[in-house]
């Protein structure tokens, strides 16, 4: 490789480091150390050679392949009967030969190869194996590969656990996949044939056009049967496509498609994540507008009710005041003063006037309330819906991202204690009488608070109605009384007529006006004040939305960062010749 390429790459592997350093900033900030793990692995391969993962089950041949291949005279990988591959061991280039222990699951072996100085070997557990730990550190191992060599006993390549594995690998990583049908040489040629076009059928079925594949034989290529061995084929296809200067482009390649694996996945979690934020931003505001809907219907209940009271109160004080026009007319009041002295039977004006608003205020009081007591049921009914609505849409709200999601877990399960919360929550908001109390609404009147009153939760709420507009009505018909009684009194002479009649009037008005606003004004009051307390539960899952909102945001916006650089460097690396 000249130094003019030498340079250009070493150029395009510093690029591909940062970004991959952004992508671990990235998978460590969604809390997932998994991915954190593989693309710190990934980062710290970055220079070394490009890399062969042999995978397979156990006693497929594995060893006895490695040692074929790197045709070294001498038995790199230990072959025995049993088992003997009990770590992860990674054989590249060294000027002499040397094992060292990297951690309990992986060694490093240097051995003096040519071909070592382009690629490096990693020879696995089986897939099969059932010593503990051995598939998940196989696994581990996958997504740093640059090529994946899948070795099948040729007597039988349709194991489940090997076809298993190669989906995961498949499916989970989409790397560069050869097989190698190994131990030919126990086979006559007919059902090795079998066996190749089986291997090629499954694996056409699972995705992988023009399957290369590979039938070879270890034993025959370490005795000197190379003709046989079936090792040419192998070796071309990593000369033709591998070797040659082509592996150090083609490892940068391979770790741009890994990293754009892993952020894919996490772009596709990130658009779970954000269906649903989304759905529950819709269940949010259906929630708000489910309470300015139930607001709305009980302010008209209260309308109705209001428009009902004044309505009574217009035909009682109508019909007591027509009484009162009448009977202040000069020869009525004359008359009822001077039959009054002979027949003391007969009322005298005084006593006809407090008569008459003693029946004012009686019918007030009777009509009134049995008009209240009618209306607040309807709106006791409306804000009972309020709530019970409010219930039945958190019990059923929609969850999309699981507890199980591959990247969002935690974040799931954020979500689901949130909710449950405030299932939990509210459903205790429902159950206490306190909750549906407003005493700002009654101060100094302790007979109407909630707590000395029978019943619980939201069946509370009709009582505490009937006490607010009682409170409201009968306060300002007591005024009303009060004043026409005050008017009323000492009446004696026929020029008070008209200041009696025009005080009555002025009061009867006045109190109207009042009435309309007092109760009104206190009902929905109370409406919007039980509206209120109930949106006050979803404070911490207003919070959480807020910080989906942010999170979302920033993560989308690293996220597309990464693939626009990883896509603009593999297009320099794919117009890079040799």
């Amino acid at each position: 490789m000249n130094n003019i390429l030498s340079n250009q790459l070493n150029t395009y592997r510093i690029q591909v480091d940062e970004i991959v350093k952004d992508l671990h900033d990235l998978t460590t900030q969604i809390g997932h150390k998994e991915l954190a793990t593989t693309v710190s692995d990934l980062r710290n391969r970055i220079k070394e050679p490009f890399m062969f993962v042999i995978v397979g089950e156990v006693k497929a041949g594995k060893s006895s392949f490695i040692n074929a291949l790197l045709d070294a005279d001498k038995e790199i990988c230990k072959v025995a009967p049993q088992p003997m591959t009990d770590t992860i061991q990674q054989i590249i280039y060294g000027e002499k030969e040397e094992i060292v222990s990297i951690n309990e699951y992986l060694k490093r072996i240097f051995q003096p190869v040519e071909i070592l100085k382009e690629i490096a070997i990693v020879d696995t557990p089986g897939t099969n194996a059932i010593i503990k730990h051995h598939q998940e550190i196989t696994e581990s191992f996958i997504p740093a590969s640059d090529l994946i060599v899948f070795v099948f006993e040729a007597k039988n390549p349709y194991r489940q656990s090997s076809w298993a594995f190669f989906d995961y690998i498949n499916e989970e990583w989409r790397k560069k996949i050869i097989f190698v049908l190994q131990q030919k040489d126990l086979m006559n040629l007919d059902d090795l044939k079998v066996n190749i076009n089986g291997v090629r059928e499954h694996a056409e079925k699972k995705g992988i056009a023009q399957p290369q594949i590979f039938a070879v034989s270890a034993k025959d290529e370490l005795e000197g049967k190379k003709d046989i061995s079936g090792f040419v084929g192998v070796r071309d296809y990593i000369k033709d496509n591998i070797t040659g200067g082509k592996a150090p482009i083609l490892k940068l390649q391979n770790n741009i498609t890994t990293s754009q694996n892993i952020n894919n996945r996490i772009f596709n979690g990130l658009e779970t994540r954000k269906k649903q934020y989304v759905a529950d931003v819709e269940f949010r505001n259906d929630i708000r507008e489910t309470l300015d809907n139930q607001e709305n219907k009980s302010n008209t209940q209260v309308d109705i009710l209001v428009e009902n009271i004044l309505a009574t109160y217009d035909r009682i004080t109508d019909k007591k005041g027509k009484e009162l026009k009448e009977g202040m007319q000069f020869f009525s009041l004359v008359r009822r003063s001077f039959t009054s002295i002979f027949n003391k039977k007969n009322k005298s004006a005084k006593d006809w006037l407090t008569g008459l608003a003693g029946e004012l205020e009686s019918e007030l009081n009777t009509e009134l309330k049995d008009k209240l007591n009618t209306g607040v049921v309807d709106i006791a009914d409306s804000i009972q819906q309020m709530a019970k609505l409010i219930d039945l849409k958190i019990k059923s709200s929609n969850t999309i991202l699981k507890n199980d999601h591959e990247i969002f877990s935690s974040i799931a399960e954020k979500r689901t204690h949130v909710l449950r919360d405030l299932q939990e929550t509210f459903s205790d908001f429902m159950k206490k009488s306190e909750n549906f109390g407003d005493a700002s609404l009654f101060p100094e009147k302790n007979t109407i608070s909630p707590n000395l009153a029978t019943g619980s939760g939201i069946a509370i709420v009709g009582m505490i109605l009937t006490g607010v507009a009682n409170s409201a009505v009968f306060d300002v018909t007591g005024g009303i009384l009060t004043t026409v009684g005050l008017l009323f009194a000492g009446v004696s002479v026929s020029f008070q007529r008209r200041k009696i009649l025009n005080g009555f009037e002025a009061e009867i008005a006045k109190g109207r006006l009042q009435l309309e606003q007092e109760v009104s004004s206190k009902l929905k009051a109370y409406v919007k004040n039980i509206k209120e307390k109930i949106d006050a539960n979803f404070d911490k899952f207003d919070q959480l939305l807020g910080s989906e909102k942010q999170q979302i945001g920033h993560l989308e916006a690293q996220h597309q960062s990464i693939e626009n650089r990883l896509s603009d460097l593999n297009g320099k690396l794919g117009e890079v010749s040799i």
